[in-house]
């Protein structure tokens, strides 16, 4: 086999697809660990407050349920660890924040109020982010194992990927 031929045949196995839910995937996980450590940063009771005032069920045991499954389900999403087990409570998390809290502000993640000396100033964001992080959820779910990931090596073990 000639090298011409040897790299077809790793282009034919490596596609560029595949190594662009790689990235989609480091990032959506990103995005839930920072979003998790924010909250339990602050304190799990301050974001129990905020589930209360959306009438949702045993706020402090959810706030610190939702708070490790965003930090946790965010470290295993960037592994590629049981993505498609994960998309779906991620994804509850937010259509919970989309329906709970940004719906009322519209489509928009940007709602500039103005400019001041000590820089821009925002409004409340819509629900832009939300549909976003529920469609790269979706996306990675449907598309199987990427690579580099816990769950191609997995899946490669148990004779499924090659």
């Amino acid at each position: 086999m000639t090298t011409r031929e040897a790299l077809a045949r790793l282009r034919q196995r490596v596609s560029v697809e595949a190594w662009a839910l790689v990235a989609l995937r480091l990032l959506v996980g990103f995005g839930f660990v920072a979003h998790g450590y924010a909250k339990l940063a602050r304190g799990p009771e301050h974001f129990a407050a905020i589930l209360t005032a959306m009438g949702i069920p045993a706020p402090g045991p959810m706030a610190w349920a939702t708070s490790f499954l965003e930090l946790l389900g965010g470290i295993s999403l960037m592994l590629g660890a049981f993505v498609a087990p994960l998309s779906l409570p991620l994804g509850v998390i937010m259509a919970t924040a989309m329906f709970g809290v940004h719906l009322p502000y519209g489509f928009s993640s940007i709602r500039l109020k103005g400019l001041t000396g000590g820089g821009a100033e925002f409004g409340p964001i819509g629900y832009e982010l939300n549909l976003l992080y529920i469609a790269a959820l979706l996306v990675l779910a449907a598309s199987g194992p990427s690579p580099l990931s816990v769950d191609r090596w997995l899946a490669a073990r148990r004779g499924r990927v090659r």
